[in-house]
């Protein structure tokens, strides 16, 4: 603890009087200043006890007493000593009643003890309480790197709390708490999730407060890591502000968790990189060598249904959207227990996750919170349907397994490549099965090819020799029978079935072969769709 003025009162060299503010000698004294100016508060800081002889004030003035103590309080001197033998016997009445009024402690300082002798004094305590921080923090530093060698994060948090007197908690990237101390903690710590989100914005290293006097405790979030996007964060809990001893073992605490962070990252990318040849040995097909590489590390993915997930973006801010889409399947599959293969590309990026598992509901959820944000209506809209060209795009495969994860690898890229068409952040492939194939017609390859393919058809109806397009329209519509299509378009059958001799001569082609057929209909269906 800093000295306080009660602890100065109680010294027993300085031989100090209280003559005001007695309930008020708990205060710290962050040092003692001698000044005889008649005001003095442009000189103050906050939290000195002042020391005067009234050298050059009128301290029988009881106007000016209230005026200059009023002043003192106001510049947050917490106490003022006052020398009597000096210009002054005893201490003035007018002074001790303006000390009275305000609440600032005065102390009479008796002749025999110089000024010199209390600044001493509040150095020695000052100097002998940073000691004991100073000690206290490195005692805290070796517990501290004790439990990290030792029992790891969790441990760290345990002794961190015991050092603050609150609680602590680490998040993971994805703002997700993975360990608190106690275990009450973790409660609270999780509904901070919204602040941790906001401090994985700001460049590493960031901090923040949380709460305050109005609040059940006072938080500091701080995060983790070396990199630009924050690795993880702390949050530590207590009641009050942090002392000088406290804040060692914070710091402490953050730099032993960065290197565990770090470390970590070291161990995720060599795991990357079995990921990575599992997965090629799977889409070359030879499921047994991806078995033997894989191991205890990524085995059990492999002997369950597993999805493939093939997420795509074209550069700039997308870039960012992979990473924070490897995060959250990451830290979904960490939180669950369950195996994840992730394996940047590039500008792609390829997930090996369990059917029904975390990793996949937590890429479904990610993927509609980012359609919810592309739907704002301030948000303009990319032309024709399409996606953005530097946002996130994700396709995903039905279940299967390790035989066939070349298939399912095919299917994600389908699917991810009808999500790029129809402007969809997220497509799943079984969905394409119980869809329609009309909606794939909007592409403009196809647009521009019914274009062309009925061009001549239109131009022909252009001059009123006839509805070419309509007939045939019908004709198709009926599969070819004559007397159900005639009566559609209220002609005679004579009159239709010479219509669509005009449209096999203005073609080229013969409405007998099916595979025309079925590029006219599709023609006739694309060109509707506009």
């Amino acid at each position: 603890m800093p000295p306080t003025l009660a602890s100065l009162v109680n010294h027993s060299a300085l031989k100090l009087t209280v003559r005001a503010g007695e309930d008020h000698l708990d205060v710290p004294v962050r040092w003692a200043h001698v000044s005889e100016l008649a005001d003095p508060v442009p000189y103050m800081e906050g939290g000195e006890l002042l020391l005067i002889t009234a050298l050059k004030l009128d301290a029988e003035d009881r106007e000016a007493m209230r005026r200059y103590v009023r002043r003192l309080v106001g510049a947050g001197v917490v106490g003022l000593g006052f020398a009597v033998g000096v210009n002054y016997d005893e201490t003035p009445e007018p002074l001790v009643e303006a000390c009275a009024q305000e609440g600032l402690p005065l102390l009479e300082v008796p002749r025999r003890t110089p000024f010199l002798a209390i600044s001493k004094a509040v150095s020695a305590a000052i100097a002998a309480d940073q000691y004991r921080a100073v000690t206290a923090g490195f005692a805290a530093q070796r517990e501290l790197t004790k439990q990290a060698l030792g029992a790891g994060p969790e441990g760290v948090l345990g002794a961190l709390a015991a050092q603050v007197d609150g609680w602590a908690a680490l998040y993971d990237a994805s703002g997700a708490v993975v360990a608190a101390a106690p275990e009450w903690a973790g409660r609270r710590a999780a509904r901070l999730t919204a602040e941790v989100e906001r401090l994985r914005e700001r460049p590493a290293p960031a901090s923040c407060v949380v709460g305050g006097p109005d609040h059940e405790d006072r938080v500091e979030l701080h995060s983790l890591g070396t990199g630009r996007r924050p690795r993880a964060a702390l949050a530590v809990g207590t009641a009050a502000a942090l002392g000088t001893a406290e804040r060692y073992a914070v710091h402490s605490a953050i730099a032993l968790l960065t290197l565990t962070t770090e470390r970590s990252r070291s161990l995720h990318a060599a795991e990357q990189r079995v990921g990575t040849a599992v997965l090629r040995m799977l889409l070359a097909g030879e499921p047994d060598h991806a078995r033997a590489v894989a191991g205890d590390l990524y085995g059990a993915l492999l002997d369950a249904p597993f999805r493939m997930i093939v997420a795509e973006s074209a550069s700039g801010p997308a870039g960012d959207h992979l990473g924070e889409l490897a995060e959250t399947v990451e830290s979904a599959a960490a939180r669950a227990g369950e195996a994840v293969l992730v394996v940047p590309e590039g500008e792609r990026l390829v997930v090996l996750a369990a059917d029904e598992g975390a990793a996949v509901a937590a890429c479904t959820a990610y993927t509609a919170a980012r359609e919810t944000e592309r739907a704002r209506p301030e948000r303009a809209r990319p032309e024709q349907g399409r996606a953005d060209e530097d946002d996130l795009v994700v396709g995903l495969s039905a279940p299967t397994g390790p035989t066939a994860a070349s298939a399912a690898y095919k299917q994600a890229e389908q699917a991810l490549s009808v999500a790029r068409r129809r402007g969809r952040v997220f497509v799943e492939h079984e969905q394409l099965a119980a869809g329609s194939v009309l909606p794939l017609l909007a592409d403009d390859a196809v647009k521009a090819f019914a274009d062309g393919l009925l061009r001549a058809l239109h131009e022909h109806d252009a001059t009123g020799r006839g509805d070419l397009v309509a007939s045939l329209r019908a004709w198709l519509s009926r599969h070819g029978q004559w007397d159900a299509a005639a009566a559609d378009l209220g002609v005679h059958r004579h009159t239709l079935r010479y219509r669509m001799r005009r449209v096999e001569e203005i073609l080229g082609r013969s409405l007998d072969d099916p595979d025309v057929r079925m590029e006219l209909w599709l023609a006739l269906k694309a060109t509707a769709a506009e």
